[in-house]
């Protein structure tokens, strides 16, 4: 008998199989058409990243798996992950050039993981595109003179002494923009040593993005900026969200977003060295939660330390926001010490209620990652 069930069970699995070379196939299929759809959004300028389309098109066959007894969730998620694979494919098929006599490009900077990033994409569209390095400033005001946007991609301690040295004697057209994680302080130096447009932009992504879709650019106005509508219409193409702010409101946002996550995730990778836990113990005992935080930390340690350094410590509004961070600890610490059960419970209600219907979104969302980093479990 045992051996009969074995029989049927290898049958079963031969056919299944068959069907995963039959979804090969189809698979293929789809990204050879999603290749052709490059091409067209290539010549016609159309952005890689169509939000209507995808939201569209995933309640469609969202509905079509229910109906079949699929499921929904299953039929999205695997649909994501092609569309992720999708806008990776297409950003190889280049871009329509919505500029072609802007003149040059220059990246101060290009040749560094952020700014080779930008470099790469505006080759990719057709500009001539000039890298400006420390050893080539021999070269610099030639170039600069022949600029229709000169891009400034350096270390955020420098930027601004960069920018009031080198770039007071730009063309009169030329677009003058910078990618630092600050915007008030570069602003104000790109407007004073530039009497031409200004624009100032903080790419919310990692050097190690593989497309534009769907990453957010922040771009906050500086100075005619019916000169510079073409740059932010053509990162759109890219598949870039770009979303506009106030250079003093994006700086305060920063102090969370970017200035207090960055500094906890140190202290935290900082207690971890010194009780130097056994790593690989704590991956396996980890919950799908918890392997993801530890991830998150890890991630910081394996990027440039100086960058990270410049993002926390460029902002005074950084060092105002985790002291009040700390002394916010140290409350929580205080009833931990006491043994105050209820008052963390009061406190956890008031946060609670402060969220709002935002935990029930994040709660979703924190679901779908959990099992992303449950199926990749290796360890």
């Amino acid at each position: 008998m045992a051996e009969l069930s074995c029989d049927a069970l290898d049958q079963l699995r031969d056919k299944i199989d068959v069907v995963d070379s039959q979804l090969i196939d189809l698979l293929a299929q789809r990204l050879s058409l999603v290749a052709e759809v490059g091409e067209v959004k290539s010549t016609a300028g159309v952005p890689i990243y169509a939000p209507d389309r995808e939201a569209a098109m995933l309640a469609k066959r969202r509905a079509e798996a229910d109906t079949a007894g699929i499921g929904g969730d299953l039929i999205e998620d695997i649909l994501r992950r092609l569309m992720r694979e999708s806008y990776h494919r297409e950003k190889d098929t280049g871009f329509k050039c919505l500029k072609p006599d802007l003149g040059r490009v220059v990246v101060i900077g290009g040749a560094g993981k952020l700014g080779s990033i930008f470099v790469r994409m505006f080759r990719l569209s057709g500009y001539q595109v000039d890298i400006v390095e420390q050893n080539d400033w021999a070269d610099a005001p030639q170039l600069f003179a022949e600029a229709g946007l000169v891009v400034v991609s350096v270390p955020i301690n420098i930027t601004e002494q960069l920018i009031a040295q080198s770039l007071t004697h730009l063309p009169a057209h030329c677009v003058l923009v910078d990618l630092t994680s600050t915007k008030q302080q570069p602003m104000n130096a790109m407007l004073t040593a530039h009497q031409g447009p200004v624009l100032g932009l903080h790419p919310m992504f990692g050097p190690d993005v593989v497309s534009m879709a769907k990453q957010v650019i922040i771009y906050c106005d500086g100075r005619d900026n019916q000169d510079y509508q073409w740059l932010l219409q053509q990162m759109a193409i890219w598949g870039a969200k770009l979303i506009a702010a106030d250079p003093s409101e994006h700086d305060k946002a920063m102090t969370l977003v970017q200035g207090m996550r960055h500094f906890t995730s140190f202290v935290y990778g900082q207690h971890l060295a010194a009780e130097n836990p056994n790593l690989e113990q704590l991956l396996e005992f980890s919950s799908p939660i918890y392997r993801l935080e530890l991830a998150m930390v890890g991630r910081l340690f394996a990027q440039d330390s100086a960058l990270y350094a410049d993002i926390i410590f460029a902002s005074p509004e950084n060092r105002a926001m985790l002291s009040r961070y700390l002394a916010r600890f140290e409350q929580a610490n205080k009833m931990l010490l006491a043994g105050d059960r209820a008052g963390f419970i009061s406190s956890f209600e008031q946060v609670s209620d402060w969220f709002g219907d935002y935990s029930e979104q994040f709660l979703l969302e924190s679901r779908n990652l959990l099992m992303q980093a449950s199926d990749s479990r290796t360890v």
